[in-house]
């Protein structure tokens, strides 16, 4: 098979901590893998279908088959996280035709999966995730874990630190609202929890390499030039 879309990783391979600037769906073919990052740690193997939102981060570690990966164009109305396709090869017979009719397919007939939940990282990932607040040395206390050894291990698992991780949550939920915010970027920052506007920005661009501002002028641009 000779689709440009499709990536192929040895037994054992391993991907470090990386980030997409662009949304992408990632169809496994064949083998299989363990993702974790943003959103969470998913087992992916055939038939699994991961969906990535601009500027996602993640690790992958592949297992002693590699895996075969085949990468299509992310589609509006098509939402993140894990599933599952009952016929991929027919997605990749699509695909040799038409990648784009290969994603619709994909985003018609997936089923979501919840990411897999194993040990405590995924836990504290997942908490993160849905509470950037959270204390962390009360989340190892109520886990009945060590506080200073929760910092190393959850960095083997995701391959970031948890206050890294939790920053980026905050990043990304600035991201998704921006282009509808109407108050001051100053309030943005403080609604998401950041020091001030300043903080915000610089972990924006850590993060995309665009600030704040930019990336809202650009969207606007972007939607008037879609209105016309």
């Amino acid at each position: 098979m000779s689709l440009p879309g499709i990536g192929r990783h040895a037994a054992g391979e391993a991907l470090a901590r990386h980030r997409h600037a662009e949304p992408y769906v990632a169809v496994v073919l064949s083998g299989g893998y363990v993702e974790a990052g943003d959103q969470g740690r998913i087992d992916a193997d055939a038939g699994t279908v991961v969906v990535h939102d601009r500027w996602t981060a993640h690790r992958d570690l592949f297992g002693r088959c590699g895996a075969e990966v085949l990468n299509l164009p992310f589609l509006a109305g098509m939402r993140s996280g894990a599933g599952r396709l009952a016929d991929p090869d027919f997605t990749v017979r699509l695909c040799e035709r038409d990648p784009v009719a290969a994603a619709c397919h994909v985003r018609d007939h997936v089923v979501p999966m919840p990411s897999s939940v194993g040990d405590w990282p995924d836990l504290l990932a997942a908490a993160l995730r849905d509470d950037p607040d959270l204390r962390l040395t009360d989340w190892a206390r109520e886990a009945a874990l060590d506080p200073a050894s929760v910092s190393r291990g959850f960095a083997r698992a995701y391959g970031v630190t948890p206050k890294r991780f939790r920053l980026e949550v905050r990043v990304r939920r600035a991201l998704a609202v921006l282009d509808g915010w109407r108050g001051s970027l100053a309030d943005l920052a403080a609604a998401e929890g950041f020091a001030d506007q300043a903080h915000m920005a610089r972990a924006v661009v850590a993060m995309t390499g665009m600030p704040p501002a930019e990336i809202r002028a650009k969207s606007v641009q972007a939607g008037l030039a879609a209105s016309r």
